[in-house]
């Protein structure tokens, strides 16, 4: 969604410098997972002034060898994110420990566990634990998300510690006067929270869904799930195996889906979202409009319930043609399956060309392509822009 696939980056060789390891603690994530992080020796690398850097989960920790009082050698992995490379050994001090993940979470002492297959360690207290629900605040109200404008890293911490917010719901049960009483905020401010909080009542099905925070539902699995199901509670009966059918979603996502809105506790959160707090987004197509719900044009169209995947260089940008495709009533998908209708491979094209070829899949260049796509349609998509 965010990296061209054809393009290729440059970087200079990243500058490193050696400093200690001055302690190894732990931070709780939005789904629970444990993270150890370096407290290290301020240094400045590359221009910056780096003190933590995150050593991903136990096995990384093992593998590098790190250790609290350790010297070790850090650089800011694409020139951005602080890491550690390696340990100078020959520095380390007698009686230096080996770091061993707890077995209980440090922020609510629930049993951590560590699913078999996956590399994180987790805390299975859910939203009961304060820094899960922290994250997961954070995560609602976060650009892509709801967009709530005001909410930051520290007045969330402040309304979860004191009692304010126990879920993203609560958020919406908040008053002026409440808010204007907290550290750093003042009566105008409060208020433009407030105004914020109202204007994020009228959002999209893809903002909720990825401000849920499902795990292995991102921003662009939200859109696909939106688009497939174009309604909720649709979405929230849909089993396992309704779910894998759907292009792009595989077992893990499926699963995953299937488990959250299964919980209570989260239907609960859902239900208060929508009916008291007034959460709400433009209704789903007519039933039978699968055009509509597939996120092509409203109404039918030259391809219309089509599946189309593009490849290679067009004469029109990638954005353009995926309008023009969805103008005419297709749906476009980022990769090729037996569901596929038709490829439009234009110059260069690579790895998607061969697969559908391989697959016996219709391939066509963007003259046919726009051959296929009425007039009516080219001139509706030229009306938008």
């Amino acid at each position: 969604s965010r990296s061209p696939r054809w393009a290729v980056a440059y970087k200079f060789k990243p500058q490193q410098a050696t400093t200690i390891v001055e302690k190894i603690d732990v931070q709780v994530g939005r789904t629970g997972s444990l993270t150890p992080i370096a407290h290290l020796r301020p240094v400045r690398v590359g221009g910056v002034e780096v003190s933590r850097a995150t050593l991903h989960n136990q096995d990384e920790v093992e593998r590098k060898d790190v250790r609290a009082g350790d010297t070790v050698w850090v650089q800011r992995a694409g020139d951005v994110i602080p890491e550690v490379v390696k340990v100078v050994p020959e520095k380390r001090k007698t009686g230096a420990r080996r770091f061993r993940m707890p077995a209980k979470c440090p922020e609510c002492s629930a049993p951590v566990e560590r699913v078999e297959g996956e590399s994180a360690h987790r805390c299975t207290n859910g939203l009961s634990c304060p820094a899960q629900r922290k994250e997961s605040i954070r995560h609602f109200v976060s650009k892509k998300a709801l967009d709530i404008d005001g909410l930051g890293k520290k007045l969330v911490a402040q309304l979860v510690d004191r009692g304010l917010v126990q879920d993203v719901a609560d958020l919406y049960k908040l008053d002026a006067e409440t808010l204007a009483g907290l550290e750093r905020m003042a009566e105008k401010s409060a208020s433009n929270l407030i105004a914020a909080l109202e204007a994020s009542k009228e959002t999209t099905l893809v903002r909720f869904l990825f401000g849920l925070g499902v795990r292995h539902v991102g921003e662009h699995v939200a859109t696909v799930l939106a688009e497939e199901y174009g309604d909720l509670d649709a979405l929230m009966a849909a089993e396992p195996e309704d779910l894998v059918e759907v292009h792009e979603v595989g077992e893990i996502v499926a699963r995953s889906a299937v488990d959250f809105f299964g919980r209570p506790e989260n239907r609960e959160i859902i239900r208060r979202l929508r009916t008291e707090a007034g959460v709400r987004w433009p209704a789903p197509p007519p039933k039978g409009d699968e055009t509509a719900r597939a996120g092509g044009g409203s109404g039918g169209g030259p391809l219309a319930g089509k599946t189309i995947v593009f490849t290679g260089a067009m004469g029109m940008a990638r954005d353009e043609a995926k309008r023009l495709a969805r103008s005419g009533g297709a749906r476009v998908a980022s990769s090729v399956s037996k569901k596929t209708d038709f490829v439009v491979a234009g110059a260069s094209a690579g790895s998607k060309l061969k697969r559908a070829e391989n697959l016996g899949v219709e391939v066509v260049d963007e003259a046919e392509f726009r051959r296929r796509v009425s007039a009516q349609d080219l001139d509706a998509w030229r009306s938008e822009r």
